[in-house]
C-alpha cells in the first residue's frame, strides 16, 4: 500500500512545472493518481533541464558520429573520443546559470562539482577544467558582487581539487544583468578499453549509495533551472547547493579504482534531479527495473520525507551497480576513503522503479516513463522582428575616427577584450605540473604524461553575433573554436555545446535557437568535429528581457607531438610579421561599431568554411613542419587588437612595427577597403603569424598551394614600440598598462 503523503492539487501540479496536459500523460502511464513523491519525481525528470522537452528535436539534428567517438552522444554522463595508443579523452560541458545568480560561490562551486563528476564517473581520472562566463556591465556593483563570487567559487573547488582551469573566456554586456552564465568544461583522460557506463544491468546486482550524506539543499535544482528569474528567485535560495570539494576528492579517487577492480557494472552521478535521475537512468539505459529503501539512505537532516530524499541534490553522490558476490570489495575501497557505500537496492528484471521507505512502498512507475517517455513538443518559431532593424547598417554614416590609437586603447580597455589575468591568477592553472600554454593563449594545452600527445582545449561563442544573425553566430562559434585550437598546432577532433537562451515558449527565442542550432551543425559537419553532447541551458532571462543567444562552444583538439606546439605571442626580435587571410568591408557587428560608434547593428562577418578548411590546413601544416614561431586568431577588435596581444607575451613584451598594411588591401577589390575595417574589423578567417626569416619563402610557397592568401606586414622589434601602419603608433607597454589594468581597477 503505498502512502499518499499529501493531496494533489491543481496548485501543487502548476507549482510542480507540470500542465495539465503532461499531469494526464502521468496519470495514464501509472493508471491511477500519482502521490506527491511521484509527483515530485516526474516535475525534475520531465523538466526541460533533465528532458530536454523543448529541444530535442533541435539536438536530433547535430552530427554526432565520427571513427574516433566511442560512446554516443546522450548516451552516456559525457563524450569519449579515441586519441590512439590506447587513451581515451572524456570531457562535457554543463551550465549552472539560475543557480549562480542567486548564490554565486556556491553556483560556481558546485557547477565545477558536478561537471567532474560527470567525468570521472566514466572511469576518467579530470584533468583540466575551463570555463565560459557571461555577466552584465562591469560598473555595476551587482556585477562586481557575482564575478567575485562566481570566480571564487570556481578557484575553489578547483583547486581543492587539485585540477588546473587552463582557459575559458568572460564576456561583460547589459544583456547579462541579473543572468550570469556560468559554464562549466572538464575533460578527463582514461584507457580506451575501460569506460564505466551508467546502466544497472544484471538482475539481482546490488545498487549502492556512495559518498556523501544527503540533506535538503539543492531540492527542485532541476525544476529551478527551467523556469526565468524574477525578482523572488531569491526566495528559492535552498535550490542551490552547497558543495564540499575535500570530500569529493575522496569521492573521485575511490570511483576511479572501481574499474581496476571488475567489481561494478555501472556507475552514475547524483546530479540534477539527484537520486531520482541516478536510479531512474542506470535502469532505463539497460532496460531493467530497479528498487531501493531510502531508509537506508545516509542523511545529515532529521526528518526527511520520502518527496525530499528522492529530489534532494546533495553534492558528492553517486549510484554504484556492483556485480553480485563482490560487495566487500566495493565497501573497503570506499572504507579506506572514509566514504559511505551502503546498499539500498538491486537491479531487478522488468521495468519497474519501486521506491520503499522502511519497506513501505512510496513510489512505483516505469523507469523509461521518467527517462525516455516524457514529452516533446514542436515549438513554433518567428523570426524576430527587431532583426529588421538590427540588421540594417549604412556604412556611408559612420564616420571612420580621427585618432586610431585612441580606438585601439578603448578597445583594449574593454573588459571582455582586455586581460583575464585578475580571472585567472586566482585558479591554480598549474596544478598536476602538465599546463603547457596558461590561460591567455588561444587555447589552453596540457601534456598527457608518459607520451608526446597534448590536448588543447577552448570555449568560444560571440553572441553579439548570435544576437545580429543567430545561423552565422552559431557557425562562427563552432569555426572560432576550432581555429583557436588550430593555431597552437593541434587537430581539432570534436565538440560539446552549452546552448544557453531564453524562454522557449517564446517563438522569436525559438527561432534562435533553431538557427544557432543550424549554423553549428553546418559547422561541424564542414569541419568533421562531431557533437560528443552536452547542455541546454534556457529560461535566461529576467525581468527586462532575454540575453542574447549564446552557444557556447566547448572544443577539443589533439596535438601528436607536444614539441611542435605554437605559443599565441611572438617569440624572437627580427621574425617576420604575417597577416594569413583577406579582410573585408566588414564591420556590422564588431566591437569596434559597438564601442566606437555606440551601434549594435549590421551583419556579423559572413563565414565561408570553404575558406576557413584552407586556412587551417595551411596552419597545421606549418606547424608540424615548425615554421610557425607564433600563430594569433583575429577576433574581437581585429587586427589592431590582435598585434597588440601578440606583442604582451607572458615573461617578456616584444615590439612590432606594421609598415606594409597596404599590401594587404586588394586593388581589385569590388569595393574600396575602409580603414577602420582594416585596422579593426573582424573578417573571419585570418591569423596573424610570425615566421623566422629563413622559412619566409617556404610558409609563403605552402600558403599559396592551400590557396590561402598571405601578407608580409612588418617584423618583430625587441624595442617598446608598436607600430601599425601610418594610424597607429605608441610603447608596447602604453597598450599592455591599458590591457592589465581595467579589471583589476574596477573590481577594488
Amino acid at each position: 500500500m503505498m502512502t499518499d503523503e499529501k493531496k494533489i492539487t491543481p496548485e501543487i501540479i502548476k507549482a510542480h512545472g507540470i500542465t495539465p496536459d503532461e499531469y494526464d500523460r502521468i496519470v495514464k502511464t501509472l493508471s491511477r493518481e500519482p502521490n506527491i513523491t511521484e509527483l515530485g519525481m516526474y516535475s525534475v525528470m520531465w523538466s526541460e533541464h533533465c528532458s530536454y522537452k523543448n529541444t530535442k528535436p533541435v539536438l536530433k539534428t547535430f552530427p554526432t558520429s565520427g571513427p574516433r567517438l566511442l560512446v554516443k552522444a546522450g548516451e552516456e554522463n559525457a563524450g569519449i573520443v579515441d586519441i590512439g595508443d590506447g587513451l581515451a579523452i572524456c570531457f562535457k560541458i554543463e551550465s549552472h546559470n539560475h543557480p549562480s545568480a542567486i548564490e554565486p560561490f556556491q553556483g560556481a562551486a558546485t557547477g565545477v562539482g558536478g561537471i567532474l563528476r560527470d567525468i570521472f564517473t566514466m572511469g576518467a581520472r579530470p584533468v583540466l577544467l575551463l570555463n565560459s562566463l557571461r555577466f552584465g556591465k562591469l560598473e555595476s556593483n551587482v556585477t562586481k558582487h557575482l564575478l567575485k563570487g562566481v570566480v571564487s567559487g570556481i578557484s575553489h573547488y578547483g583547486n581543492c581539487m587539485g585540477i588546473p582551469t587552463v582557459g575559458g573566456e568572460i564576456y561583460f554586456h547589459e544583456c547579462y544583468e541579473g543572468n550570469p552564465l556560468v559554464n562549466v568544461m572538464a575533460l578527463g583522460i582514461m584507457p580506451a578499453g575501460k569506460i564505466v557506463k551508467g546502466k544497472a544491468t544484471g538482475e539481482g546486482n546490488p545498487v549502492y549509495y556512495v559518498g556523501a550524506t544527503t540533506g535538503r539543499d539543492g531540492l527542485g535544482g532541476a525544476a529551478f533551472a527551467s523556469r526565468d528569474l524574477t525578482e523572488k528567485s531569491k526566495e528559492d535560495r535552498p535550490a542551490v547547493q552547497v558543495g564540499d570539494p575535500f570530500m569529493e576528492k575522496l569521492l573521485m579517487e575511490a570511483c576511479l579504482e572501481l574499474p581496476e577492480t571488475d567489481a561494478i557494472v555501472g556507475m552514475q552521478d547524483m546530479g540534477a534531479a539527484g537520486l531520482t535521475c541516478a536510479t531512474s537512468e542506470t535502469a532505463a539505459r539497460a532496460s531493467m527495473g530497479i528498487e531501493i529503501d531510502i531508509a537506508r539512505v545516509p542523511r545529515r537532516e532529521e526528518g526527511m520525507t520520502p518527496y525530499e530524499t528522492m529530489l534532494s541534490e546533495s553534492q558528492e553522490r553517486m549510484l554504484i551497480i556492483v556485480k553480485k558476490g563482490k560487495e566487500k570489495i566495493v565497501e573497503d575501497i570506499f572504507k579506506k576513503w572514509d566514504l559511505h557505500a551502503v546498499q539500498i537496492g538491486e537491479v531487478k528484471s522488468g521495468d519497474r522503479m519501486k521506491v520503499y521507505d522502511h519497506g513501505e512502498l512510496v513510489a512505483d512507475l516505469p523507469a523509461k516513463s521518467l527517462v525516455d517517455e516524457g514529452p516533446i513538443y514542436i515549438r513554433e518559431e518567428k523570426r524576430p522582428i527587431y532583426l529588421e532593424e538590427a540588421q540594417k547598417l549604412d556604412l556611408s554614416k559612420v564616420k571612420e575616427p580621427s585618432d586610431f590609437k585612441a580606438v585601439l586603447k578603448k578597445l583594449l580597455s574593454h573588459p571582455t577584450i582586455a586581460s583575464k589575468r585578475w580571472v585567472w591568477e586566482q585558479y591554480d592553472h598549474m596544478v598536476r605540473t602538465d599546463t603547457v600554454f596558461y590561460p591567455g593563449h588561444d587555447a589552453g594545452l596540457v601534456r598527457i604524461k608518459g607520451t608526446k600527445k597534448g590536448i588543447a582545449v577552448t570555449t568560444d561563442c560571440n553572441s553579439l553575433y548570435c544576437y545580429l544573425d543567430p545561423f552565422e553566430g552559431g557557425k562562427i562559434a563552432v569555426a572560432e573554436a576550432a581555429r583557436n585550437v588550430v593555431c597552437t598546432g593541434a587537430v581539432p577532433l570534436a565538440v560539446t555545446d552549452n546552448l544557453n537562451f531564453g524562454n522557449p515558449m517564446n517563438p522569436e527565442i525559438f527561432w534562435q535557437i533553431r538557427q544557432s542550432a543550424n549554423g553549428i551543425t553546418e559547422a561541424c559537419k564542414a569541419l568533421k568535429t562531431p557533437v560528443t553532447g552536452g547542455n541546454v541551458s534556457l529560461y535566461n532571462q529576467n525581468p527586462s528581457g532575454a540575453i542574447f543567444p549564446t552557444p557556447t562552444i566547448g572544443m577539443v583538439g589533439l596535438l601528436e607531438d607536444i614539441d611542435k606546439r605554437v605559443p599565441s605571442h611572438f617569440q624572437n626580435e627580427g621574425d617576420l610579421i604575417f597577416l594569413v587571410g583577406d579582410t573585408q568591408n566588414e564591420i556590422g557587428g564588431t566591437y569596434y561599431l559597438m564601442i566606437e560608434h555606440g551601434l549594435q547593428k549590421g551583419l556579423p562577418p559572413r563565414l565561408d568554411l570553404e575558406v576557413e578548411i584552407s586556412l587551417q590546413e595551411f596552419v597545421l601544416e606549418a606547424a608540424r613542419e615548425k615554421e610557425l614561431v607564433s600563430c594569433h586568431d583575429l577576433s574581437e577588435g581585429g587586427l589592431g587588437v590582435a598585434l597588440a596581444e601578440s606583442c604582451f607575451g607572458f615573461w617578456k613584451s616584444l615590439g612590432a612595427v606594421v609598415d606594409h598594411l597596404e599590401l594587404t588591401v586588394r586593388k581589385n577589390a569590388k569595393e574600396i577597403l575602409r580603414e577602420d575595417a582594416l585596422y579593426f574589423g573582424e573578417t573571419q578567417s585570418r591569423v596573424i603569424i610570425s615566421v623566422r626569416p629563413s622559412d619566409k619563402e617556404s610558409v609563403i610557397k605552402r600558403a599559396q598551394q592551400h590557396g590561402v592568401p598571405i601578407y608580409q606586414i612588418g617584423k618583430v622589434t625587441s624595442d617598446d614600440k608598436l607600430q601599425i601602419g601610418e594610424r597607429i603608433s605608441g610603447s608596447v607597454s602604453e597598450f599592455k598598462s591599458v590591457y592589465e589594468a581595467v579589471i583589476p581597477a574596477r573590481m577594488k
